[in-house]
């Protein structure tokens, strides 16, 4: 049995049984910022990734093939989503490409990370860094899921009143069936 793989999808599972019991029911009467400030601030950590490169954090023997791009694609998805928050905070125009720049590269990073992980065998290299896959890359997925969704709508704009108005009159993006 690969027990990243089960640890990889029972935490996914419990992230997204969180987010349709807390988050989802709410998000379509939310102001996208009140969703979107707390979902940036946790991706800027990402840059906790780079702990694959660090000696010590990882079994001698992590596959390169893994350890690069899975930590510098962290890191480059850390930095988009600093630059998308000030823009969210201000609702500037740029606000919500940003964020689609940020989320495709971050879910992006997240398959390749996952595929190359697996196909280079370094589950059994990770050692203390084995907290990233098992409990970091569900949330991560789960919060890039519910971004997909809210850039599906129309945003509000700082001084156009009436996209607030419009985002405000629209029925949720999750309703419960």
């Amino acid at each position: 049995m690969n027990v990243l793989t089960v640890n990889l999808v029972l935490s996914t599972l419990v992230f997204a049984i969180a987010a349709r019991l807390y988050v989802t029911p709410r998000i379509g009467r939310m102001d996208p910022r009140a969703v979107l400030v707390p979902i940036l601030l946790l991706h800027a950590m990402r840059h906790l990734g780079l702990m694959f490169l660090a000696p010590g954090a990882t079994y001698p023997g992590l596959p390169v093939m893994f350890a690069r791009p899975a930590a510098f694609g962290d890191l480059l998805t850390s930095l988009l989503a600093l630059a998308a928050l000030p823009a969210v905070l201000r609702r500037a125009r740029s606000a919500k490409a940003l964020v689609t720049v940020f989320n495709v590269v971050g879910t992006l990073d997240l398959v390749v990370a996952i595929t190359t992980a697996t196909v280079s065998g370094a589950p059994k290299y990770m050692g203390p860094a084995y907290w990233i896959p098992a409990f970091w890359v569900p949330m991560l997925l789960v919060t890039h899921y519910v971004t997909f969704q809210l850039l599906r709508r129309p945003w509000p704009v700082a001084g156009d009143e009436s996209r607030r108005q419009e985002w405000a009159a629209q029925p949720p993006a999750f309703e419960n069936r």
